[in-house]
């Protein structure tokens, strides 16, 4: 089965600056792939080449059996895309927002309007095809930018960031419809800076950094491949010159960002009883996540 997207080599420069530096993943019919990495990693970038709105220097892109960018346009008509911020049209009504997108498709709106009502219950909108766009909450308007996704029937949907300034409720909610498409076939492709949520949805993750893939596997196999499987946080104003003079006996690996040291080792049960002594440290002790693993390959540092 041809993947609905492939990507080999890719490179893309601006200036002297290489974004893309010999990008190559592939995705698996049916299954939710995250890319992941932070701030200027090169994921905007790479995105874009994928739906030829941008040249690449070299490389081939096969995106839902049509090569980009020669057949781009060809390409997107199959594919559905919640960007990173909300675009719809504030003066329109939901169903209208819905209909007009849906003409880029070729669609009819006799067709498009059939589709509405299963559209709008499934983004949890139902009774709201009339509401102005500029009455809906940001959770609302999430919502309706994913069912305006599906309005093709899409074989892949290409999600930027979808639930970034949203609360739990909505978060939760929009995961909830992520997993029925997923349920149903749909592959998805997931840019997210929230760990847990690529953690719940990915199938597999590629993380990214300089324009290069610095990790790749399943959420679980990244975890157990290059973490350590227990994490103890210490905190506190004491907590960097404790773990300055005393960490290292307890953990072979020891980060300490602001007033919290984080322990990574493989058992935690004389590490927790040292600390237990420590008057004005507090501890959390965990397993390992994929925030761990995140952490530990692009680094701790801000990026702007």
């Amino acid at each position: 089965m041809t993947p609905p997207l492939s990507v080999s080599d890719l490179r893309k420069s601006y200036g002297d600056h290489e974004v893309v530096a010999g990008l190559s993943f592939a995705l698996r019919a049916g299954e939710c792939f995250g890319l992941l990495g932070p701030n200027g990693a090169g994921k905007t970038t790479t995105l874009r080449c994928c739906l030829g709105l941008i040249r690449a220097e070299s490389g081939t892109i096969t995106l839902t059996g049509e090569p980009v960018p020669a057949r781009a346009r060809e390409a997107r008509m199959r594919v559905g895309i919640v960007p990173q911020f909300d675009n719809l049209d504030p003066d329109f009504t939901c169903a209208e927002n819905l209909v007009i997108y849906g003409r880029y498709f070729g669609l009819e709106d006799a067709a498009i309007r059939a589709r509405i009502p299963e559209l709008m219950d499934f983004a949890g909108l139902a009774g709201r095809e009339r509401a102005d766009i500029k009455t809906l909450s940001g959770g609302m308007r999430r919502r309706l930018s994913l069912a305006r996704a599906l309005v093709n029937d899409p074989e892949l949907l290409i999600l930027d960031e979808p639930t970034t300034g949203l609360d739990p409720q909505a978060r939760h909610l929009i995961w909830d419809r992520l997993k029925q498409l997923l349920a149903r076939g749909k592959t998805i492709l997931l840019t997210t800076h929230f760990m847990d949520e690529a953690e719940r949805l990915c199938d597999r993750i590629a993380v990214i950094d300089g324009g290069r893939i610095i990790g790749q596997g399943s959420p679980r196999q990244l975890i157990d491949t290059l973490i350590e499987p227990q994490v103890v946080e210490v905190y506190g104003e004491n907590a960097p010159a404790w773990a300055a003079a005393e960490a290292g006996a307890f953990s072979p690996r020891v980060e300490i960002s602001g007033e919290t040291a984080f322990c990574y080792l493989a058992d935690a049960e004389t590490l927790l009883e040292h600390l237990a002594r420590q008057p004005g440290l507090r501890t959390l002790h965990r397993p390992a996540n994929l925030e761990d693993v995140f952490l530990k390959l692009t680094g701790r540092e801000l990026r702007d």
